[in-house]
């Protein structure tokens, strides 16, 4: 995001919510579980109604852009974001995903410049 700690901690300006409250545990091949399915439905929209103000949504990761934008795949999903809106799709920042922006270059180029842009403006 081409942030500080001083706004990275700062609650003021920036949130962190994430899909499930609290850990899955671990799949049986390596990896963290999916979000608990009733986390999100129970929290999500009651936190949101707290905090009318916010302007951006950053989804990170495929749990969260299916829970808001619906059915797709991930490269669809942050290609679409360039409709602009209240919500940035944004791929999971993990290993499992440096070969997913070798194979889109795009995405380091173009949405990368684009929200830094608008969290800096945002976090002014």
């Amino acid at each position: 995001m081409g942030i500080g700690r001083d706004v990275f901690y700062n609650a003021t300006k920036l949130n962190i919510m994430g899909m499930g409250f609290c850990y899955p545990g671990r799949l049986p091949n390596g990896g963290d579980a999916p979000p608990r399915p009733e986390c999100a439905p129970l929290w999500h929209d009651k936190l949101l109604a707290l905090m009318p103000q916010i302007e951006l949504i950053l989804l990170v990761g495929g749990y969260a852009q299916r829970r808001y934008l619906g059915k797709g795949s991930m490269t669809e999903m942050v290609r679409a974001q360039e409709q602009g809106g209240r919500f940035m799709p944004l791929p999971h920042p993990s290993w499992r995903t440096t070969a997913w922006e070798r194979k889109n270059p795009w995405f380091a180029e173009e949405v990368l410049p684009r929200l830094q842009a608008e969290v800096a403006r945002l976090t002014a």
